[in-house]
């Protein structure tokens, strides 16, 4: 057992991925009560509804979970440029019946924006908090820590990674690009080396002092084999949980991930403004037609969410934000506690199998 582990009074090396939208106090409770890290994802909501969360998953289980918030950078807001945007997507919306919102908005604010949050935080003292996107402030991470509180940031790349090191981090969460839902990459617009998940936990074992967790494309205990035998300390699953009755997930992108759209993911900024991975659906296809530039995130995500809506009331569900990474054909819907017993009794046979040979 690694110390992180020890730490965190974790019995399997799993970390449920925090997936803002689809994980639930119900999900992170059940795979905690398995041993794992269970995760809830704040990023979308404000001080208030976190604290909720909290308290909800606080009152299902007597364990550590996980909190994540995005520190991305605020929108910079331009009119014409979503005015442009909205316009682009105007035959879309038409399509269902609809019209495009007159103006879209800034509806997720980041942490490095949101005193509230940052507050409410160091009041909660949650025993673990992870970041997405970017950093928090030097002073958020020297309160947090003086509550005893476990850090984690993701990082797609060594540069990245070692900004995670420096601001004081427990931990490293390695996204590599076959990851499902949104790039943690902290500048969209910047080069982007697309690194494995393999490849960057290979590459950060080797640089970094700190425990290196793997994240993306694992989806059974062979891949946490691997992800070990490549210097990972512990593995974040995302895309295995969405089909658990536990998470919030709906019932399209449900029917989505069991079907043959599983085999085909794509990495598209169209949905939300930044970078994700989702089963191609119909939102994936509009996009691979438009040129027109994105609104920032996440204002053109309140674009995407009403087109959605809009499809949804006129019976198409394949516009969702259906998040999903390369190991999309892989997942099983099973309770979350089951899901986790399989996984480690896959991890077991994979450890037996290697013995003998």
């Amino acid at each position: 057992m690694s110390a992180l582990m020890h730490r965190l009074q974790m019995e399997i090396p799993i970390i449920q991925a925090p997936m803002a939208g689809t994980s639930t106090p119900a999900l992170a409770a059940a795979v905690a009560a398995a041993g794992g890290l269970g995760s809830i994802a704040l990023g979308a909501v404000d001080a208030q509804a976190g604290r909720k969360m909290i308290a909800a998953t606080r009152a299902l289980v007597n364990k550590p979970f996980n909190v994540n918030l995005f520190c991305h950078a605020p929108a910079v807001r331009d009119a014409t440029r979503e005015a442009a945007w909205l316009a682009a997507l105007a035959p879309a919306f038409a399509r269902f019946g609809a019209t495009p919102p007159a103006e879209i908005h800034e509806i997720y604010r980041s942490l490095n924006a949101d005193p509230e949050m940052a507050e409410m935080l160091v009041a909660e003292r949650p025993a673990v908090v992870s970041f997405h996107f970017g950093l928090p402030p030097a002073d958020l991470v020297t309160r947090l820590k003086a509550e005893g509180v476990v850090l984690l940031a993701s990082a797609t790349s060594l540069d990245e990674a070692r900004a995670v090191a420096a601001a004081g981090m427990d931990g490293v969460v390695a996204q590599g690009y076959e990851a499902g839902g949104h790039r943690g990459i902290f500048d969209p617009a910047g080069a982007d080396d697309r690194l494995s998940t393999l490849a960057l936990v290979q590459v950060l074992a080797r640089e970094l002092s700190i425990p290196v967790i793997a994240a993306g494309g694992i989806m059974t205990g062979g891949g946490i084999a691997a992800a070990f035998a490549a210097g990972a300390e512990l593995v974040q699953l995302g895309t295995a949980f969405i089909g658990c009755p536990e998470s919030a997930a709906d019932a399209g992108h449900r029917a989505a991930l069991a079907s043959s759209a599983a085999f085909h993911t794509v990495m598209t900024d169209a949905i939300s403004g930044r970078p994700a991975r989702c089963l191609a659906n119909g939102f994936t296809a509009l996009a691979a037609t438009l040129d027109t530039p994105r609104a920032a995130y996440p204002v053109a995500y309140d674009a995407g969410k009403a087109l959605n809506a809009a499809a949804k009331a006129a019976g198409d569900a394949s516009f969702g934000a259906q998040w999903a990474g390369q190991g999309a054909p892989l997942a099983r819907a099973l309770p979350a506690a089951e899901l986790c017993d399989l996984l480690m009794r896959e991890y077991a046979s994979v450890r037996a199998a290697l013995a003998v040979r």
